[in-house]
């Protein structure tokens, strides 16, 4: 009798009742610094709660399946920063897939990324191409920042410009954790002059290389001093409310309903 979603907690004989139907849900993350106020684990502490909190909500209905969180993700942009572990591109790439392989030897053909880093988005959009040709999988990801900020954005305040330990990122780890959160350290971090910029800009049509201290030395952009776990708890159920529906079209969809 199958007694957990959580996929770690099976037995190998265990597995036999995940279908092909079945989804897998990898949280992603990364351990990097997010300035005085945060703790490093911020991206991977978000996506493991999230993913988890869908899972125990929908996991029956949907025939969800948690994968062990990865923490490590691809954080070039914080690696002058002390306390950031980073894989490397190749890295990443290569447990990635690793997964992706594993994964298809249990006859589950759906695997979800619930990324929590900006940084890792591009590679894990890469590894989805791949790891559906390499190994048949259904590939899919999603990151829990965009529902939050649809939902408060904090945006008059931070003027857009709150990717990296913002307001509403200080505000999910007071809701969630907030014996790791120090918002005496907070200060607003905004380089509101960005904005001037048409197309050389955060979401302009040009695209920037940047690392998180080009902006200031304390490697965040917000104002977490707006931050509150109210919001935190408003980001976090709209997160979840979002995820859920995401997941619930994941599970039925099918290529077949378009060939």
């Amino acid at each position: 009798m199958i007694v957990s979603r959580e996929f770690a907690e099976l037995s190998a004989a265990d597995v036999g009742a995940a279908r092909p139907s079945s989804v897998a849900v990898l949280p992603v993350g990364a351990i990097e610094q997010h300035g005085p106020h945060l703790p490093l684990s911020t991206d991977a502490l978000v996506a493991e709660a999230a993913a988890r909190a869908v899972v125990d909500q929908r996991g029956e209905e949907l025939d969800l399946w948690l994968l062990p969180a990865l923490a490590f993700g691809r954080s070039v942009e914080h690696v002058w920063a002390p306390g950031t572990l980073s894989l490397s591109t190749a890295t990443f790439a290569a447990v990635l897939d690793d997964i992706g392989r594993s994964v298809a030897a249990t006859g589950i053909r759906r695997l979800v990324f619930v990324n929590g880093h900006g940084g890792n988005i591009s590679e894990i959009q890469t590894a989805l191409r791949d790891i559906r040709l390499r190994h048949g999988l259904m590939t899919f990801a999603t990151n829990t920042f965009v529902p939050v900020e649809r939902d408060e954005s904090f945006a008059d305040a931070e003027l857009g410009l709150g990717v990296h330990g913002g307001a509403m990122e200080t505000s999910l780890v007071l809701h969630l954790r907030p014996d790791l959160v120090d918002l005496s350290a907070a200060r607003r971090r905004i380089p509101q002059r960005l904005n001037d910029n048409e197309h050389v800009r955060f979401g302009g049509s040009v695209a920037f290389g940047w690392l998180s201290d080009d902006f200031g030395p304390d490697g965040y952009l917000g104002d977490p001093t707006r931050a509150s776990a109210e919001a935190g708890e408003r980001g976090f159920s709209a997160l979840v409310a979002e995820l859920g529906d995401q997941l619930a079209e994941v599970a039925r969809f099918d290529f077949a309903d378009f060939s």
